[in-house]
């Protein structure tokens, strides 16, 4: 009787650590920083909430849809200004860090700076390009709509929006966020990319 009992006990014990093994897998598996939405610091499917524009639909540019097939994107959009330095040190970090894990656009809306800020990803790509580049993601990613406001540093990732289906998703900011935010917005473009990359449809 005292075996079958402690059979009995073995066996509760194992189904009770057996669900909180699975359990954690799935918190870890799910477990990202922030969700889609409209607010400040979500995943943006619309222009959000702060923004002028707010709800109305986002186009994205070919080059960053076309980049988005293959990995998360992540741009940044800078001077060499010294006010700009502490986030381009941040996000070079970030790229020395990870970058076979995202496609990288280091941009400069100012065409004498554009030959040094060429992409791996296209290295014949040529100045002007680079400018367009710049300016084209500077007025489609500023969620306050304020042309041309530098540093800009954008995530895009893909995401189920608010109907369910995938889509792409960005979030940016004009701010000097040090390298903290970065690193969290890029570690949860490249989990949303892991999961859900292979249901868009374009």
């Amino acid at each position: 009787m005292g075996t079958i009992r402690n059979l009995s006990c073995f066996v509760s014990m194992f189904a009770v650590v057996l669900f909180a093994v699975c359990f954690a897998g799935c918190s870890i598996s799910n477990a990202r920083e922030f969700s889609v939405g409209s607010g400040d610091d979500d995943w943006w499917t619309a222009y959000p909430d702060q923004s002028p524009s707010a709800g109305k639909e986002v186009d994205h540019p070919d080059w960053v849809l076309d980049a988005l097939l293959e990995k998360p994107v992540l741009i940044y959009v800078h001077l060499g200004c010294s006010y700009c330095t502490p986030q381009t040190d941040a996000v070079a970090e970030v790229v020395n860090d990870s970058e076979d894990m995202f496609t990288y656009f280091d941009l400069s809306p100012q065409e004498s700076d554009a030959d040094d800020s060429r992409t791996e990803e296209d290295d014949s790509s040529s100045a002007e390009e680079n400018v367009l580049h710049a300016q084209e993601a500077l007025l489609t990613y500023d969620p306050n709509e304020v042309p041309n406001y530098v540093p800009m540093t954008i995530i895009v990732t893909f995401a189920p929006g608010p109907d369910g289906n995938v889509e792409p998703v960005w979030h940016s900011t004009e701010e000097v966020t040090g390298i903290e935010w970065i690193k969290s917005y890029v570690e949860d473009a490249i989990d949303y990319y892991d999961e859900y990359s292979e249901s868009w449809e374009m």
